[in-house]
């Protein structure tokens, strides 16, 4: 065969410092991001907070029409409540005293690991048989997100169902490519792989940081820079980016889901109200960190000596690059979160029993991300609607098919608890008898299923039920 030399265009995606802080943002809670801007003001004197009588970045954004918009409500609309208010930057439309006290006193409930994976796994376009394998991988993993036990154990945990291991493998690929990156790793190596797969192959010391991890990793404490480079052949500055790279990643990528202080409280990301018949939806001004970078820095750097001012200009960029990071999360947060609420309006006007069948894809489809964009970006975040405050993820279900289309089982769950609070207690529904009423009202599930999702939400059996008197 003839070598020839070709040349092409081409775009690609490299993961630049500050893609990568824009990531980490992304996926921080409201909480999480008041201190990382806190200490990114304490730690960069090009920082400082912004004037609060000052317009800050977000005042000529959404959230500031919502401001103006404030106080326009639809008498018409699902709380009436919500209209009893004037205008207020903080607060779009008017909220009852229940409303009040969710929004600023609820506490915080952190999020498991296994939660969140589980809550990926039931929108993942996968069999019942595969998600029961799902089900017990995901039990198995440690608090750092690895799975420690041998694929034959998890075997075992599904018997008396007959399942190969070859079966088990493909679905723990597919987790693997779940929400945190590097999750479901069998080793430190395949982690870090994992991660660095879901890079652009164009990131500096890319290659070279996949022969490392799956190659002389584990004797990289040992060898250092130098005996890696002279291991792998390469200079010992390509060797040093790399392993700079690996040092970027998170070697315990389910670690950081679950930690959340106790004392801590729900902020919602956004808020959603209704005027003049439509949703409309705004970034939350209590969630927007009001941070500037210092007016007088430019006399600051003429002033400085040259060795002051390039480490002047070094913080400059890095305090640029933080507002932009924070402008893109809020963008990205906002854009999904229209997208939600165009999808689901009839949950917002009816509640749960309307909540129509969405799923990741569906939304990173119409907005134009990817999949693990949109996860990170919901991830422990809130928005405040005229049902309360609530998680964001409450606007995603997986479907059932009914026959005629599709329901989501949160919807179900709705019709079948309506259903038993409006039962006659001496003669409580038997699980055949809501799976009947069920189908006489358009949705037709198995009996079983019934009995699935009457346990999910921890209602006991009919013959329990039963009062006297």
């Amino acid at each position: 065969m003839k070598a020839r030399l070709q040349t092409s265009l081409g775009q690609s995606l490299v993961m630049t410092p500050q893609l990568r802080q824009a990531i980490r943002l992304l996926q921080m809670s409201t909480l999480e991001l008041r201190t990382e801007v806190a200490q990114a003001i304490e730690a960069n004197p090009l920082l400082e907070w912004a004037d609060e009588a000052e317009p800050d970045a977000a005042g000529d954004g959404p959230a500031d029409e919502a401001a103006g918009a404030a106080g326009d409500g639809d008498p018409d609309g699902p709380a009436d409540d919500w209209a009893d208010e004037g205008p207020s930057r903080e607060r779009p439309g008017g909220f009852d005293d229940d409303e009040r006290e969710g929004y600023a006193e609820r506490a915080a409930e952190p999020e498991s690991l296994s939660d969140h994976l589980l809550w990926q796994l039931h929108l993942s376009h996968l069999s019942e048989r595969d998600r029961r394998i799902g089900v017990a991988l995901i039990d198995a993993l440690d608090e750092d997100g690895y799975l420690r036990e041998p694929l034959s154990a998890i075997v075992e945990t599904l018997l008396p169902e007959v399942v190969g291991e070859d079966e088990v493998l493909a679905v723990l690929h597919q987790l693997q490519h779940f929400d945190p990156v590097g999750v479901a790793a069998r080793s430190l190596g395949e982690c870090l792989h994992l991660q660095l797969e879901a890079l652009d192959p164009a990131t500096p010391g890319h290659a070279l940081a996949l022969r490392i991890v799956d190659g002389p990793l584990e004797r990289l404490p040992r060898s250092g820079i130098e005996g890696i480079a002279h291991e792998l052949r390469c200079s010992p500055e390509e060797a040093a980016q790399a392993v700079q790279l690996l040092r970027s990643l998170d070697p315990r990528p389910g670690k950081r889901l679950g930690e959340l202080d106790p004392d801590s409280y729900v902020v919602p990301d956004c808020v959603v109200w209704r005027q003049h018949g439509l949703w409309k939806v705004a970034l939350s001004q209590h969630a927007l960190p009001k941070v500037t970078i210092h007016r007088g820095y430019e006399q600051m750097i003429r002033r400085c000596s040259e060795q002051e001012a390039s480490y002047l200009r070094s913080q400059l960029q890095e305090a640029r690059w933080l507002l932009k990071g924070l402008e893109a999360r809020g963008e990205t947060l906002l854009k999904v979160m229209r997208c939600l609420v165009r999808q689901q309006a009839g949950f917002l006007e009816f509640g749960e029993q309307a909540l129509r069948p969405l799923t990741l894809r569906e939304v990173a489809a119409e907005v134009g991300l990817h999949e693990s964009t949109v996860s990170r970006a919901i991830a422990r975040k809130y928005v405040r609607t005229p049902r309360g405050t609530l998680p964001i993820k409450t606007f995603f279900a997986s479907g059932i098919d009914t026959g005629g289309g599709e329901a989501s089982s949160t919807a179900i769950q709705a019709m079948i608890r309506r259903l038993i609070e409006n039962e006659n207690p001496r003669k409580p529904l038997s699980d055949a008898k809501l799976a009947e009423l069920l189908k006489v009202g358009g949705i037709p599930v198995a009996r079983r299923t019934v009995a699935k999702y009457r346990e999910a939400m921890n209602i006991p059996a009919s013959h329990e039920r039963v009062r006297i008197g």
